[in-house]
């Protein structure tokens, strides 16, 4: 190897021109000069990413921790998310249920609403209570609803009702302050009515004739029966003993827009009206019932012939409306009617989509059913609205009722009873809507044990006047029965 390589000898540096060349670092107005390695503002941004990114992925780890702790309280449910947000906002409401203690007011109508338990095919489908009784007054229903982002939220809809039921309510309970009260008014010489309205499998034929054991049903426990124990016990005491009144009943059925005794071996019956124009029900039956005992036979016998079928939402719906009439006249010869307690079991309503059946006869039986529950809505709000007029004609329910919405001394009481499954949100808003439409009751927020933080969804009409709701509740109910025409010949009248 040759030798190392010499190195270039060194400059010599003019100290004046030294100074001059070398680089002196600024200064800030104290006259001091910062650090050298100051940190640039590209370092401090990615530190800030840095702390960011951390202090996200702490909330999102927070967040999954309690997602998975609100999963744990109902393992496999899938509208577990909903469930969590209606626990929330029961746990902000003050609950004051209804007790035997408490005093209505006397009124002509009474509207009342009935939430019934989950069914067994209910909680095993793992189905979420969307609707919350947290007084006597008030019922709401807690509509599950999806953002634009797919983001899930509810809607809280507030009813407001001379009467509400929660799920823990008996029979005896409803009675108590739905029936009862109407008694004083056919001892008075006066018609009192009493309706069970609903979605099919929501619960009124279980309120009017009594508790159901698998397909039996014991009915000593629904409002007929109880009514009837206090007729007689009203007819044995020393204030209505010198009336000397006979009780009679009768039980028939409207089906499909005919009248059938149901009492008499299902016999068609003619509606006719006098020349007093009152109606008359040529060839029903009035049995004589000198106990409780009859009464119960006649019940029985009238829930075993009357017409019921199989739908997709009720394997056994009633596809009738069951009229039971407790009947007060003189005992003399003249037999001179003296009061009426008539007991009405609405057929389920239910729209034609829900039925997913071909069956003409099914959807024909529909849309009958939707008929007569509009005009017997029509004619008790007539009867609020005192000498409007009412259009009985409508159907043959309000046809056969007639003298229930006549006359000063006449009562009615409408018990709506809906079914708290998520799946049954739509039908029981439809319900209630229905009833709430009867007296068109303001709703009013429920009391709170704070002050709310978030929105609540109040009851509130969004799509027009009440004209166009019916409308378009009616059309929703048959929209698969009614043809393409008359629903256009229908949107060409209303504009």
């Amino acid at each position: 190897m040759g030798p190392p390589p010499v190195p270039p000898p060194p400059v010599a540096v003019n100290n004046h021109n030294s100074a001059q060349n070398q680089i002196v670092p600024p200064q800030n107005q104290q006259g001091t000069v910062p650090a050298l390695r100051r940190r640039s503002n590209v370092v401090k941004e990615v530190e800030r990413l840095k702390k960011n990114r951390e202090e996200r992925r702490a909330r999102q780890a927070e967040q999954k921790a309690e997602k998975q702790e609100l999963m744990n309280l109902d393992p496999g449910n899938p509208n577990w998310e909903f469930l969590a947000m209606i626990r929330e906002y029961r746990a902000s409401l003050d609950f004051k249920p209804l007790c035997e203690n408490d005093v209505l007011d006397d009124r002509q109508i009474l509207v009342c609403v009935r939430k019934r338990p989950l069914n067994k095919k209910e909680l095993i489908r793992k189905e979420v209570d969307v609707v919350t009784v947290p007084n006597r007054e008030l019922a709401i229903i807690h509509e599950p609803k999806l953002k634009v982002d797919l983001t899930k939220f509810l809607e809280n809809q507030i009813f407001r009702f001379d009467c509400a039921f929660d799920e823990t309510a008996n029979n005896e309970l409803v009675y108590r302050f739905t029936a009862q009260p109407l008694l004083q008014t056919i001892f008075d010489g006066g018609m009192a009515t009493c309706f069970a309205y609903g979605q099919t499998g929501s619960g009124k034929t279980h309120t009017m004739g009594g508790d159901f054991n698998g397909k039996s049903q014991d009915c000593t426990k629904g409002i007929y029966a109880l009514a009837a124990k206090d007729v007689f016990r009203f007819l044995r005491s020393s204030k209505y003993r010198d009336l000397d009144l006979n009780v009679s009943a009768s039980f028939f059925e409207i089906y499909s827009g005919k009248v059938f005794d149901l009492l008499n071996n299902k016999k068609k019956i003619r509606i006719l009206e006098d020349g007093k124009q009152q109606t008359q029900l040529l060839g029903l039956q009035e049995k004589i019932t000198e106990s409780m005992e009859d009464v119960l036979k006649l019940i029985q016998h009238g829930n075993s012939v009357r017409t019921s079928g199989q739908t997709s939402a009720n394997q056994h719906s009633s596809r009738s409306h069951a009229v039971f009439q407790l009947i007060l006249r003189k005992r003399n010869s003249s037999k001179k009617l003296h009061g009426k307690f008539s007991f009405i079991d609405l057929a389920g309503n239910e729209r034609g989509a829900d039925t997913l059946s071909t069956n003409r006869q099914t959807r024909m039986e529909g849309a009958e059913i939707n008929k007569s529950l509009l005009a017997l809505k029509e004619c008790i709000r007539a009867l609020c609205r005192k000498g409007a007029h009412l259009p009985f004609r409508a159907s043959k329910l309000t046809q056969v009722l007639r003298d229930s919405f006549l006359g000063e001394n006449t009562r009615i009481c409408m018990i709506a009873t809906i079914s708290p499954g998520m799946q049954s949100c739509e039908l029981s808003l439809n319900t209630l809507r229905y009833a709430d439409r009867l007296k068109e009751y303001g709703a009013q927020d429920p009391e709170m044990k704070q002050s709310p933080n978030g929105e609540e969804g109040n009851h509130m009409d969004l799509d027009g006047s009440a004209e166009d709701n019916d409308f378009a509740q009616i059309r929703s109910l048959n929209e698969y029965d009614l043809p393409p025409e008359i629903g256009r010949a229908s949107c060409r009248e209303r504009v």
